[in-house]
């Protein structure tokens, strides 16, 4: 009786193995599933607004005055939306020290060029006050379980001192994002009416990070040169004021302002 054999699959010939994915009838893989093809095709398309800004960056690098500092900053190439304009300074402080932690709000004169959604924890007579003042949501117990169900839609938490027993409980909720009241912060006061029409306005808060440094929102590039120089002062007069006493040696660092597209433009503080 004949041994039946298995048949040997036949060899893909070169022509066959060189078969693009189209001739195949298949769909070509995406960039996605190679990210040094997509890397290098990114490169490929970096703008020559990006070039051109970290060409004009190397050739002003040093540290300027405030005003020379923001026409540099403004004199970069535009891009389709408005950029926001940030400020980082690098503090000599030890922020492993309780007494040399920084925290605070401020309002830049000009604005920042954006407004904040507030709710604000206070009594029942003081709720249409508050709405009127620019709370997007205001209460006591009833707000604290909307916010325990899951709702965050809002920037800034300001409460009254009588309120924070409410305010207590969802320290486990607001601490973790960032949006816990506190005195030091100003989102603890008496005076709700008028904490909220600031924070709604574009009252920033501020704090220090790990590393001693401070940032903070000083307004849009579409601001005029003397409103950006304006706020950028305001915000290096309010961080020297605010120094610890027991900081010692260089307190102001070094700051750089940059919009969201743009390279830094370190700013003298010496």
């Amino acid at each position: 009786m004949a041994e039946e054999t298995t048949p040997t699959p036949v060899e893909e010939t070169a022509e066959q193995a060189t078969e693009t994915p189209a001739k195949a009838g298949k769909t070509a893989p995406s960039d996605s599933i190679y990210p040094a093809r997509l890397h290098r095709r990114r490169r490929r398309q970096a703008s020559k607004r990006r070039a051109d800004n970290r060409k004009m960056g190397l050739e002003a690098a040093g540290g300027k005055q405030v005003p020379e500092a923001v026409k540099v900053l403004k004199s970069f190439k535009k891009t389709k939306f408005d950029q926001t304009v940030e400020c980082c300074v690098h503090l000599g402080i030890d922020p492993r020290q309780a007494d040399q932690q920084l925290r605070g709000a401020l309002t830049m004169p000009k604005g920042i060029g954006k407004t904040a959604r507030v709710v604000c924890f206070c009594g029942d007579d003081k709720i249409d006050a508050v709405k009127a003042a620019g709370a997007t949501e205001a209460g006591g117990d009833d707000l604290a379980d909307k916010i325990t169900g899951g709702w965050f839609e809002f920037d800034v938490a300001i409460a009254s001192p009588d309120m924070m027993k409410v305010v207590g409980k969802l320290g486990r909720v607001l601490g973790p994002k960032g949006l816990m009241p506190s005195p030091k912060a100003g989102t603890v006061t008496p005076d709700v009416e008028s904490a909220v029409s600031d924070f709604a306005a574009g009252k920033a808060e501020y704090r220090n990070d790990d590393g001693g440094n401070i940032h903070a929102v000083i307004g849009k590039m579409s601001f005029s040169e003397e409103d950006l120089t304006e706020n950028l002062q305001y915000f290096l007069d309010t961080i020297d004021k605010i120094r610890p006493a027991s900081a010692k040696g260089t307190y102001l660092k070094k700051c750089v302002i940059s919009g969201t597209m743009t390279p830094g433009v370190e700013v003298a503080v010496s």
